[in-house]
């Protein structure tokens, strides 16, 4: 399972709101018969990394995020298929 986007505002953070969402997300990810869950995070994202640490994860080596924006993207969309 891919998770697309979490977020605790900063008031609620140290409080296992995120700790108790991501294990609801890891009970979908077991229940529907998922053998991972996987997410990515911004590299100078120092404190989500780290609560990603405490909780366990790890990061895939050999894995690369890309992505397509602005020009690139637009003339991505215009070739059609």
């Amino acid at each position: 399972m891919f998770l697309e986007d979490l977020f605790v505002r900063a008031a609620a953070r140290g409080r296992g709101v995120g700790r108790g969402l991501l294990a609801r997300v890891a009970r979908a990810a077991k229940e529907r018969g998922c053998g991972r869950l996987e997410w990515s995070t911004l590299d100078w994202n120092e404190p989500a990394i780290r609560f990603y640490f405490h909780l366990g994860a790890e990061p895939h080596e050999g894995s690369t995020i890309f992505g397509l924006r602005g020009e690139a993207l637009s003339r991505l969309a215009e070739l059609g298929g």
